[in-house]
């Protein structure tokens, strides 16, 4: 996509997305010690909402734009910063070294708060050595049973972080954090042990884990907006349908590969709001790939039709086909 389909692209989104704004929302961002040349910043749930900057030293990056509901953006692909209409945000990104980012805030005091209640949650995970990546996991012989008490614990420290918080911050911020941090540990009590299996030979059942199917059975997924514009929620979503559908088949369950077939999984699988999430982000990653586009065309009919419930969504995918 060039640069000038991009531009186009979201200016087009924005104007349609935030003609039901609640009023401008601007983020400023301060970078220390950067060795880039731009400052990019992106919107994690649509690409209407991006902008780039070029940097100088001193010089501060200010973006005005109008969402409909809360957002995360990303400055510079590394530091997320959590902002709902109307709020007003100053965010000094300090870069200590290629792998260490800090960042403060200031503005609206719920979103300082919701951003400092993320921001330690991430400290938590960075103390905790919480790898992100299972691959890393395995890579590095984390055994499956310390990752789920490690996963256990996450989900435990989070929730308390929000309770404290909860005073200060939006329904929607609580909402968010704790759904990042569920959709990590979720996906790990499913895929990790999965996949040790496969890449450490150590079949499930000697990972001392316990009972592999009972690992979800307290679990209550959630299906608030909030909850589900966080892309490990999504994530996690879409391997619960598969972890639910191979306990089903007890032993002869194939993870399905085409677009089509995991297409039809997942709106067999799901309903409502959780469905039109993640037929949403299943459509846009694969026109964003960039190959075979029109194989979309008609799955997207069917979506618009059946499943589409937030409008938001069919706007994205239009702009993206166009």
């Amino acid at each position: 996509m060039n640069i000038l389909r991009t531009i186009t692209l979201s200016a087009f989104l924005a104007t349609a997305l935030s003609a039901a704004g609640q009023g401008k929302t601007v983020l400023t961002a301060e970078t220390i010690d950067y060795t880039g040349q731009k400052i990019y910043i992106d919107c994690i749930q649509t690409p209407a909402y991006s902008a780039e900057f070029d940097y100088a030293a001193g010089e501060t990056a200010t973006y005005t734009f109008a969402p409909t509901r809360q957002v995360g953006m990303l400055i510079n692909s590394r530091t997320l910063v959590i902002v709902a209409p109307g709020d007003s945000i100053h965010a000094k990104v300090r870069y200590t070294d290629p792998k260490n980012v800090s960042v403060t805030f200031s503005g609206t005091p719920s979103a300082v708060a919701a951003n400092r209640l993320y921001q330690k949650v991430q400290a938590l995970k960075k103390s905790m050595r919480y790898r992100s990546q299972l691959l890393s996991c395995v890579t590095l012989d984390e055994k499956p049973a310390q990752r789920i008490a490690q996963s256990r614990q996450l989900l435990e420290k989070t929730a308390a972080f929000v309770e404290t918080a909860k005073d200060k911050v939006t329904p929607e911020a609580a909402a968010y954090v704790m759904a990042e941090s569920e959709g990590l540990a979720y996906l790990s009590f499913m895929e990790y042990p999965k996949m040790y299996a496969e890449l450490r030979k150590l079949p499930i059942a000697e990972q001392e884990i316990g009972d592999y199917w009972a690992l979800m059975d307290s679990v209550e997924l959630r299906a608030d907006a909030a909850s589900l514009s966080c892309p490990e929620y999504v994530s996690m979503l879409m391997r619960y349908v598969a972890y639910t559908n191979e306990k089903a088949a007890d032993g002869t369950y194939t993870m399905p590969q085409k677009l089509e077939d995991i297409y039809r999984e997942m709106a067999e699988g799901l309903e409502g709001a959780q469905r039109d999430a993640v037929l949403f982000h299943l459509l846009t990653n694969f026109i964003r790939g960039g190959k075979e586009v029109e194989r979309a065309e008609p799955l997207i009919a069917e979506y618009r039709q059946k499943y589409n419930i937030n409008k938001d969504y069919i706007a994205i995918i239009d702009g993206l086909m166009e």
